[in-house]
């Protein structure tokens, strides 16, 4: 496995208004009515986090994608991005035409606020829309509302942003395959060149996870939620969206070049409370509050940077090439696998999936790209790609991914 230096970096900012009741990633929550441009809470983050990044080793390869996600990156003030962005550029540098991601919330901007940001280098933004319904959004915890999303679409509109995202859920509680529908033909008609529709994980330790139980109302079935996935993919493809990963939809030449990277299974920075990273051959998670980050960050300033985190090993990176992988509709590339693991793997892969080409799962793909539609002993050989069928391989994908890390895991004690 060769080790291949990153020119991707995701910057966590934690800071929400509120937690959503369906939310377990790292936040710190501010309230409704803290003053983003004073709150001492934002600016001594943003110092720790710059301190992360001038003490990581740099090699001088410039950035390509830049990500703020969280939280809310929203609630960041322009004279603290710019400080972030000012940093990475001094000790990794930026390329001149680098995406530059930020997510947003509804009723989290101004106009102003949304021109600086803009102004700064960032190109790409994501609307945390989630739904179109005032009802489901309260039942969700989330702070905004209808009015907001189209207070927000409009404000977009006025500093002339093309390239925007907008973010939705299926899978709620009391949603319905009907007001699902209504929410992605309102997010059609705002024609935004990027959709992600995300099912609704049920996580123990929120608010929801401790209400509800998986698959029981006021939740959909399986049943259900299945037929909400094939809906999106009806609707958006029909739409003029190119279904490219497994949850995310986009025009022609709008794929998120940073999330790539992830489904690729390239190495990333990762910087800020809960960030992770894939570097030097490893991974790791950063501690997930904001204390705990900040005693992690003087110990890296004290002790230089160190990482006590294992080597992945060549089985680590052959599965989880195949668990990121398998999101992107084009799949995976087998000559990639077997030049870094040989042909007998190729053949394995072969005999472990084969059952599921029949039940049109799987597809093997030849060099032209096509589909191989009678893959056999003889003809296996001739693939180029394998990869998930679109809707059906991508709804049972957990269960592909199991056999396939069972057999190898087996194999290999």
């Amino acid at each position: 496995m060769e080790t291949i230096i990153p020119s991707s970096a995701y910057l966590h900012i934690p800071f929400c208004r509120r937690r959503c009741y369906y939310c377990d990633f790292p936040i710190s929550v501010l309230g409704d009515k803290t003053d983003i441009n004073t709150s001492l809470s934002i600016q001594n983050y943003v110092d720790v986090l710059c301190k992360e990044i001038q003490v990581t080793p740099s090699d001088n390869v410039p950035l390509k994608t830049v990500f703020f996600g969280g939280g809310t990156p929203s609630l960041l003030s322009p004279v603290y991005l710019e400080k972030i962005l000012t940093t990475l550029d001094q000790y990794f540098g930026i390329n001149s035409d680098a995406e530059i991601s930020l997510e947003m919330d509804p009723g989290t901007f101004t106009l102003q606020q949304l021109q600086s940001y803009k102004n700064l280098g960032v190109n790409r933004f994501s609307l945390g829309v989630q739904v179109f319904q005032d009802e489901l959004l309260e039942k969700c915890g989330r702070f905004h509302r209808l009015q907001d999303i189209e207070n927000a679409i409009d404000l977009i509109h006025q500093v002339n942003i093309d390239n925007f995202s907008l973010d939705l859920i299926s899978g709620l509680p009391y949603q319905t395959l009907e007001t699902w529908q209504y929410s992605l033909e309102k997010a059609i008609k705002i024609n935004p060149k990027h959709l992600s529709c995300y099912d609704l994980v049920l996580e123990s330790v929120t608010a929801f996870g401790k209400q509800y139980k998986p698959g029981k109302f006021p939740l959909p079935n399986d049943e259900m939620a299945a037929q909400m996935y094939s809906l999106t993919q009806q609707i958006l493809t029909n739409a003029g969206y190119e279904h490219y990963e497994i949850s995310n939809y986009a025009k022609s030449g709008y794929q998120c070049l940073h999330n790539r990277v992830y489904w690729e299974n390239k190495p990333y920075y990762g910087f800020g409370m809960g960030a992770a990273s894939y570097t030097n051959k490893q991974r790791f998670t950063r501690p997930r509050t904001r204390q705990t980050y900040y005693d992690w960050v003087e110990e890296l300033l004290k002790s230089g940077y160190s990482i006590d985190s294992p080597y992945l090993t060549n089985l680590d990176y052959l599965l989880e090439t195949f668990m990121l992988g398998f999101r992107l509709h084009e799949g995976i590339d087998l000559s990639s696998i077997s030049n870094k693991f040989g042909q007998i793997i190729i053949e394995k892969i072969y005999n472990i999936l084969l059952p599921y080409t029949q039940q049109n799962w799987v597809e093997f793909i030849d060099e032209n790209g096509k589909i191989i539609n009678k893959i056999n002993n003889n003809n296996w050989q001739e693939s180029a790609k394998i990869r998930l069928t679109d809707p059906d391989g991508f709804l049972v994908s957990n269960t592909i991914l199991a056999t396939l890390f069972e057999e190898f895991e087996q194999n290999s004690r």
